[in-house]
């Protein structure tokens, strides 16, 4: 494998790429990490080593000028950058132009630049749940799922990640073939997961006590954004060394996480550091939903004077009932991947930084 590389990461800055960007700082063959993002992470910068440069490139992902200049001399694209909007804040269109057309300048840019590997974040929600709320339990990155998307983001994704794998294989400038993969990453959780801190607030709200809205037999898959993130790492430096294997391949995230409901992996991580915490109520299903529909209406109506923020949405209130649980090994057997922290790392590490986060709100 070829030393002295350039890696470019979109979104280099956002949730999971900045992880990523911290782990590809440690690999002896990086030379040069450029992160492209809207938002500078100064803390990043401070990172610089003294084989490894950081160069940070503020840009917009829908203009592909600024696209094209960044991947100049680049070896490897991590495009993460993204919307990311479950809640459908956004308009639809916005939604579009940055994850779809964001990702056909990146594309295109590599085409046009000969950049030779370019790995996707994609997400769960490029897969579904679908509008008819169908449940999936124990399916892998073969198995068959069809229906219309249930969620904007979803579909987004979903036109994304098939451009990806379609470019495949696409000649380059310079006379090579792209090789592309997708990663699909499901709930993560760990430093800087911002609803971790205003679950805490609402438990210590509701007298010490974690309300839930998912039914305790619903299953999804939750890992850690370090594991995620080494994932990606693991999955770029096999493209260039295997790219026969994982050229075109899609990939679900995963790692020994052993909590399939988000609200019993909160509690897990509130007790570390706040004993006093104990899992509530289940809360109803027809009670939220009279709940939401009930403040869409609000919304709707102050709308032209106030725009008020959902908390929830209906598509997410259905998607909180729905078991959409993968199991598969598919990365280890390509490329070897096993997680890089274990279970109890990750959530000291999470804990570290949550009591950290707390602590910092608290005092503002």
């Amino acid at each position: 494998m070829a030393t002295d590389l350039v890696y470019l990461v979109t979104g280099g800055s956002g949730f999971i790429g900045e992880h990523i960007v911290q782990l590809l700082l440690k690999e002896d063959y990086v030379k040069e990490v450029r992160i492209f993002d809207f938002n500078e992470n100064e803390a990043l910068q401070r990172l610089n080593t003294a084989s490894t440069t950081i160069t940070f490139i503020k840009g917009d992902i829908t203009n592909f000028n600024q696209i094209l200049a960044a991947v100049q001399g680049v070896h490897v694209v991590i495009h993460t950058a993204a919307l990311v909007d479950f809640l459908n804040i956004f308009p639809f269109k916005k939604l579009e132009a940055i994850n779809v057309g964001g990702t056909e300048n990146v594309l295109n840019a590599c085409l046009a630049m000969g950049v030779p590997y370019l790995l996707y974040t994609s997400s769960i929600a490029a897969v579904g749940p679908n509008t008819n709320s169908d449940p999936m339990m124990g399916f892998t990155e073969e198995t068959i799922y069809e229906g219309e998307n249930l969620l904007w983001y979803g579909k987004t994704k979903a036109c994304a990640e098939k451009l990806i794998c379609l470019a495949n294989g696409q000649q380059t400038r310079n006379g090579n073939k792209l090789v592309t993969c997708v990663i699909r990453p499901n709930s993560v959780y760990g430093e800087k997961t911002e609803h971790l801190v205003t679950s805490y607030q609402s438990a210590k709200s509701k007298n010490n006590r974690v309300n839930y809205i998912e039914p305790e037999d619903v299953e999804k898959n939750i890992a850690y954004v370090g594991n995620v993130a080494w994932m990606h790492v693991l999955a770029a430096r096999q493209m260039q060394l295997n790219p026969e294997l994982l050229a075109g391949q899609v990939y679900f995230a995963y790692d020994d996480t052993p909590f399939k409901q988000m609200f019993k992996l909160s509690h897990e991580l509130f007790t570390e550091i706040d004993p006093s915490i104990q899992i509530g109520a289940h809360i109803p299903y027809w009670k939220m939903w009279l709940i939401v529909s009930f403040f869409s209406i609000i919304r709707f109506i102050v709308k032209p004077f106030w725009n008020l923020k959902p908390f929830l949405t209906l598509p997410i209130l259905k998607l909180l009932t729905i078991t959409f649980h993968h199991e598969t090994d598919k990365a280890s057997r390509h490329f070897g991947y096993k997680p890089l922290y274990t279970w109890m790392e990750s959530k000291h590490r999470t804990c570290k930084w949550l009591n950290q986060a707390i602590h910092t709100q608290q005092k503002h």
